[in-house]
């Protein structure tokens, strides 16, 4: 039977298909739901306003994939890589992220909050207009990363590098920074931030 490569409201909630290879297919509005995805592997992929509530994606790997306005709901991460992906507009609930990858992926506008986010590997990657209000990014590797715009309120940033990223000074001001790595330039636009004259 051929499978269509594009399919819009189906549901495969509670579905069981682990070891999948899609490539080139798009779902739209669809439930994958409680779904059993493990190992799932995509490549040139699209995803838009899918749920993904309590699903299980763990040992998945997504190449070049786009998961836009997606609901990760206690969605199961664990040991999944997104290399070259797009996940933006995204909401990520009480997920299982521990371990997983990330590789030039855009999170502009997706939703962290609260989320375990500590000691992973984040360097390069693209946080525009993020929330990550109140997520846990402790010991975080955040070099180089594109934060512009990304809400800070009451993060924890606690001994996370932050050299070479872009970031606002206004929203390092609301985050918690002890032992945070940052570079001269952050200290410089973060001392201006609360009024301070450098010379």
């Amino acid at each position: 039977m051929d499978i269509p490569d594009e399919e819009i409201g189906e549901d495969y909630s509670d579905a069981v298909m682990p070891g999948q290879h899609w490539e080139k297919r798009s779902f739209t509005d669809c439930d994958f739901t409680e779904a059993d995805l493990r190992e799932l592997v995509t490549t040139g992929c699209t995803f838009t306003r899918c749920d993904f509530t309590r699903t299980d994606l763990g040992e998945s790997k997504h190449q070049a994939t786009a998961f836009r306005q997606c609901t990760f709901d206690r969605t199961v991460l664990t040991r999944s890589s997104f290399n070259s992906c797009s996940l933006m507009g995204s909401n990520f609930v009480d997920c299982v992220l521990r371990p997983v990858t990330f590789v030039e992926v855009d999170f502009t506008l997706a939703s962290f909050v609260k989320a375990p986010l500590y000691d992973l590997k984040l360097g390069g990657q693209r946080f525009r207009e993020t929330n990550l209000s109140e997520a846990d990014l402790r010991n975080a590797d955040l070099s180089k990363a594109d934060l512009l715009g990304a809400r800070l309120l009451d993060a924890k940033l606690e001994g996370a590098d932050l050299r070479g990223a872009v970031v606002d000074a206004n929203g390092l001001r609301q985050a918690k920074l002890a032992g945070a790595l940052i570079d001269i330039d952050q200290a410089i636009a973060f001392a201006a931030a609360y009024g301070l004259v450098v010379s």
